[in-house]
């Protein structure tokens, strides 16, 4: 993907939005392995919606970065793109969370709330630094909107723990996950949205741009 490919001229990020990526993305890798691992011992399926979050983040952030200096049409492609694969994740989610309540596991909630914690410091820290972004394009909206759900969904994850540990069910465990998948897809809705308001715009200025060279 040039950007000459992009039409307008390619718009500078703000300050230290490359900077907050870069830690943003080594950040998602490093909770993905962590709650992955955890999931796996725990049982638990709103920690496994989390870790495959932590790695969709990841895979978006990547994707933010190598399109961080292109135009927006570019840039509102790419955030169409994470929109959907949110939208894609909270549906995964709730399929996931439907087998489980069919198959009667119920999860270890110690591991469950001590990884939550984890991951709820990692993602408040994440969405602090990116909080001055969330007013900008697509792309940067996408991004903080990732980390605000996050750490939303650490939260929660951390009540499921203590819901499972006092009645020794599933149910509280894959209320959050269902929680988690609705808010992934309204998420992923809102940045679609958004998208395709900047990749009309881009496409605006394409032909306003044709239409004076034309003259």
């Amino acid at each position: 993907m040039a950007c000459s490919c992009s039409g307008p001229e390619p718009q500078s990020p703000a300050p230290g939005f490359r900077r907050a990526l870069w830690i943003a993305l080594w950040v998602n890798l490093a909770m993905f392995f962590v709650e992955g691992i955890a999931s796996l011992q725990s049982g638990s399926v709103s920690l496994m919606a989390d870790a495959i979050d932590f790695f969709g983040d990841s895979a978006n952030y990547i994707l933010s970065l190598s399109v961080l200096s292109m135009g927006m049409l570019w840039r509102g492609r790419a955030a169409m793109v994470k929109g959907i694969t949110m939208a894609v994740f909270g549906i995964a989610v709730w399929a996931r969370a439907i087998w489980v309540l069919e198959q009667g596991i119920t999860p270890e909630p110690l591991t469950m709330g001590a990884v939550g914690l984890l991951a709820l410091v990692a993602n408040s820290g994440v969405a602090i630094m990116l909080f001055r972004f969330r007013s900008g394009d697509s792309d940067m909206r996408s991004v903080w909107l990732c980390s605000r759900n996050d750490a939303i969904s650490n939260i929660a994850v951390m009540a499921a723990a203590l819901g499972v540990f006092g009645t020794a069910r599933a149910w509280p465990d894959l209320i959050v996950a269902a929680i988690m998948g609705t808010l992934a897809i309204t998420a992923g809705i809102s940045v679609v949205r958004h998208a395709r308001v900047d990749i009309s715009e881009a496409h605006n200025r394409i032909t306003s741009a044709g239409t004076v060279e034309s003259h």
